[in-house]
């Protein structure tokens, strides 16, 4: 079974351009209530961010701009993929390691959480993460 679980939301538009509309509560849409959004941006090419799980905070990723690879891993298996399509949420579960890499110049990644900023939620460290999904 893949790590992987992808939100497709519907692109509308015409001659003047494309429009995302994310919803809740919705078939093939953001699964929680959103509590929080941030996103990032001018990352470095060479800069890799993440190297962290969750405990209880879940994710939907979108690279509004861009592009980079995200590394998820669930303590059994790790997968690689691509985030490179502002129609393409990656839902992202607690207790699951993630890491980003190889950000294009112009990535911007809009993440969707389901819970406030919550320094107690954050595991760090891969080892501790090992421990806490035994």
């Amino acid at each position: 079974m893949s790590l992987v679980e992808w939100i497709d939301f519907q692109s509308l538009g015409d001659e003047r351009g494309r429009l995302v509309a994310v919803e809740i509560g919705q078939e093939k849409a953001v699964p929680f209530a959103i509590r929080r959004i941030y996103y990032i941006y001018r990352t470095e090419p060479d800069v890799s961010r993440g190297f962290h799980a969750h405990k209880l905070l879940r994710q939907v990723a979108i690279p509004i701009a861009g592009r980079c690879r995200m590394v998820l891993d669930n303590g059994h298996r790790r997968e690689d993929i691509w985030l490179d399509n502002p129609t393409r949420g990656l839902l992202i579960d607690s207790m699951m390691w993630r890491e980003m890499h190889d950000f294009s110049e112009d990535c911007v990644l809009l993440v969707l959480a389901s819970e406030h900023y919550d320094e107690d939620d954050y595991i760090r460290d891969y080892e501790q993460f090992l421990e806490w999904i035994q």
